[in-house]
């Protein structure tokens, strides 16, 4: 059983900041390294797989929607994605990143020491974009979380790159927040469980990681795209605003 699990979610394609994380001594010296989903969907994905498929067996991968859509356009049965740099990120992966992306389960289930069996998902276990906030209703976290098996006392879910920690149907729920695609404030965001569960952001001197960025992606508009979501100019007000209707808070309110 690991005694320290970091968990990455939404990388997003962002090396400088998946960098950053990694010489994190906590997440240096954990047992296991675990990415919830949304790996390479940014201006760096080749790179980004690079270093990760690098880890090896400490890492454990989860499929994210985004790697989904991924898989999908280059397979043909997608023919558009609505964000600009997704056609580019799907075009840039080699063959064999495509076919790895596409085997990857949507959820894993790992023995965490102090915390017991720890589902990981991306969005919510039952699917992988389904939008749950720190705020939604009772109601909302009893639908997205029926089938998760008695024995889970914790449940990890990334998606809406929003850090948080709360109990819902008994369990403790945990968000690391973004890697790549902070909303809210800048930095790199994960999170170290094992024995309880810490919060954590890794700080960016962001100017030097956009710059990165610009200069190392082929993607014509990467240094826009950075300099957008790694300064966190998505304010947690905005992305709220864009969340909260898909969460059911209206129907389950009655309203």
């Amino acid at each position: 059983m690991p005694n320290r699990v970091a968990v990455l979610s939404d990388i997003h394609a962002v090396l400088p900041a998946l960098e950053a994380v990694l010489a994190e001594p906590d997440v240096r010296d954990a047992e296991r390294i675990v990415l919830t989903g949304d790996i390479a969907y940014g201006p760096q994905p080749t790179q980004v797989m690079d270093l990760l498929t690098g880890l090896g067996d400490r890492a454990v991968w989860i499929r994210g929607n985004a790697d989904r859509e991924l898989v999908e356009y280059r397979r043909g049965t997608r023919t558009t994605i609505p964000d600009p740099i997704a056609p580019f990120a799907a075009d840039s992966l080699r063959d064999e990143q495509v076919d790895f992306l596409e085997r990857l389960p949507t959820s894993r289930t790992l023995p965490v020491e102090g915390l017991g069996q720890v589902l990981f998902c991306h969005a919510t276990p039952r699917d992988d974009e389904e939008v749950v906030l720190v705020d939604s209703a009772a109601g909302r976290w009893a639908e997205v979380l029926a089938g998760v098996a008695p024995a889970v006392g914790t449940v990890v879910c990334g998606h809406t790159h929003m850090p948080f920690t709360r109990l819902a149907t008994g369990r403790l729920v945990v968000n690391p927040g973004s890697v790549g695609m902070p909303y809210g404030r800048p930095g790199a965001h994960w999170a170290l469980l094992g024995p309880g569960v810490e919060l954590r952001r890794t700080p960016l001197d962001v100017p030097a990681a956009v710059a990165r960025v610009a200069a190392e992606s082929a993607y014509e508009q990467a240094a826009e795209w950075a300099d957008y979501f790694l300064a966190a100019r998505a304010t947690e007000a905005d992305a709220f605003a864009v969340f909260a209707p898909r969460d059911g808070r209206e129907r389950l309110s009655g309203g």
